[in-house]
């Protein structure tokens, strides 16, 4: 059995934004040599999401409604309310209650299996790092095990 762990760096532009991450997976799969078992894509953060999806345009626009009408950046937020939250502040802290609010809904790591060294998608799957917070960097842990 063999580990293979690489942290990927990505920057987001903008919120929400659906980064194909798919490539930069792949690529770690071949330097890991694991030719069958399991790849774990992870985020490090509660505001940016993990999901396999199909990488095309007016669905990542519906995905993005979608995201809007279920917690939308407008609401009312007690996480967004500085005069009164007092846990987890910093200096630099954004009114965000809705990114993770939209979190709840997409998660913070895929699994996909490794057969014959690639990634065994159906034909339009694509992993997408989800950044639903502002623009910032962002760290995504990829865990190949298998043989």
């Amino acid at each position: 059995m063999r580990a293979f762990t690489e942290t990927l760096t990505f920057e987001a532009q903008k919120s929400p934004e659906f980064i194909d991450i798919t490539d930069r997976v792949v690529e770690a799969l071949v330097r890991s040599q694991v030719k069958d078992g399991f790849v774990v894509v992870f985020s490090k953060h509660t505001t940016a999401a993990i999901k396999i999806n199909e990488n095309e345009p007016l669905l990542l626009q519906d995905m993005a409604n979608f995201l809007e009408r279920v917690a939308a950046k407008d609401a009312y937020y007690g996480h967004n309310d500085f005069a009164i939250r007092t846990v987890h502040m910093h200096e630099d802290e954004c009114p965000n209650g809705h990114a993770h609010c939209q979190h709840l809904m997409l998660g913070t790591s895929e699994t996909v299996p490794v057969v014959g060294g690639r990634l065994s998608f159906g034909q339009w799957q694509r992993i997408f790092l989800v950044e639903l917070d502002i623009p910032r960097r962002r760290e995504v842990v990829v865990q190949i095990l298998g043989t």
